[in-house]
């Protein structure tokens, strides 16, 4: 099956931000203590807590890349040695393409990609939430400025077919519930974090903490699916212990953080089945998108090994817990085979990142790396379907 006969349903779709994104809702108070414009030796900076932020290196994305353009450098093909700014090519001005920014535009681009719905989901945003860490206020009230923005341009259901997710923060507990449940007022049906312990000026805390029991409870009640989506963690901290720089910048890697053996995401999910989260809320669902899978079969191994050590810590099986509660999202050049058998047809989603450069240029060529790895048809629209539009509808407890 090299073509798909059925609508797809794209869970790893993005917006680039517009520019007044986080600036055109600010609270008075806090606009230099978030993020703010500026003209830096001749050139347009984005600053957050009044420095220079380069999680992206163009955040105007003016000129921005085309879809898909570093697909065969994340498949591990690379014959010409080229770097990532020349594997980029030529980059499109963004008057070119209304959709990245204008829904109505977006969706006649869905209608001719034979996209019945996708979650929408920050660009620039999930990069922010570290860089303003040592003033949490500020953090409130950037994500309250943010997910207005989102609201607004966007919508949280658009036409039944977008789906943006807004973006929430742990730091504080209380602006976590309030977030929250403006959202479910608005009917968004995703709300989106990133992945790692809560960093605050404080030290960190675990994410399943009793103190944020108000906000699980909320959302196991309310039915809406949380999504754990790759950005700036705390991992940044983490490589500095090695002498590597702490500011992560996007398409900028070394050795080292490409072969290191510790994941984020990871821990997250197991920080998260330790604690029990799920035996207290036993309505959540939880996807994993834009983090890869293979962690997935690093975290089955040692909780196997865990519960034959630990068996009375867990309420289940361990795996099973996550394999109930957690979708997974693989990169398309991963081992989807295996993924399928460790945790099902049923609990994979497609996501194509488009329209990103390291994602599919044809959201629906996902189904040629799924036919690769052996997949029915039925499975395959498990995975490009109907996962999809299950989370999307909100399941009350």
């Amino acid at each position: 099956m090299s073509t798909v006969d059925f609508p797809i349903f794209d869970c790893d779709n993005h917006y680039y931000e517009a520019t007044d994104a986080f600036t055109r809702h600010i609270e008075p108070e806090f606009r230099t203590r978030t993020m703010q414009w500026g003209e830096i030796d001749g050139k347009t900076r984005f600053l957050v807590g009044g420095k220079v932020n380069r999680f992206i290196p163009n955040p105007t994305f003016d000129p921005v890349s085309k879809p898909g353009a570093l697909d065969q450098y994340f498949r591990g093909h690379n014959p010409k040695g080229q770097n990532v700014a020349q594997l980029f090519g030529e980059l499109d001005p963004m008057a070119e393409h209304p959709e990245y920014r204008d829904r109505d535009a977006r969706l006649a681009v869905m209608d001719a990609q034979d996209m019945q719905g996708a979650i929408f989901l920050p660009t620039l945003g999930v990069g922010m939430e570290q860089a303003l860490r040592n003033d949490i206020p500020a953090v409130g009230a950037a994500f309250r400025a943010f997910n207005r923005w989102l609201d607004e341009d966007w919508g949280f259901a658009y036409g039944d077919r977008i789906f943006a997710a807004p973006m929430l923060s742990f730091m504080d507990p209380d602006t976590l519930v309030a977030e929250l449940e403006w959202a479910i007022a608005r009917d968004a049906r995703f709300v989106v974090v990133v992945p790692g312990p809560i960093m605050t000026p404080a030290g960190g805390r675990s994410p399943a903490d009793p103190v944020y029991d108000p906000f699980w409870a909320r959302l196991n009640e309310a039915g809406l699916t949380l999504v754990v989506h790759g950005g700036d963690t705390y991992y940044s901290t983490y490589v500095a212990d090695w002498g590597e720089s702490a500011e992560f910048e996007a398409f900028k890697s070394t050795p080292f953080r490409s072969i290191a053996s510790w994941s984020p995401v990871q821990d997250y999910f197991a920080n998260l089945i330790a604690n029990r989260l799920f035996e207290r809320y036993p309505n959540l669902r939880l996807a994993s998108v834009e983090t890869g899978s293979d962690w997935v079969f690093h975290l089955f191994d040692k909780m196997k090994k865990s519960f034959g050590q630990h068996s009375n810590a867990y309420p289940e099986d361990p795996r099973e817990t996550f394999a109930r509660h957690v979708w997974v999202s693989p990169y398309y050049e991963e081992d989807l085979g295996a993924m399928r058998d460790l945790i099902g047809a049923d609990h994979m989603l497609m996501g194509s990142d488009w329209p990103h450069a390291e994602g599919l240029a044809d959201p629906a060529s996902f189904v040629k790396d799924l036919d690769n790895h052996g997949f029915s048809h039925d499975d395959a629209r498990l995975v490009m379907r109907e996962n999809g539009i299950v989370l999307s509808q909100r399941r009350p407890a």
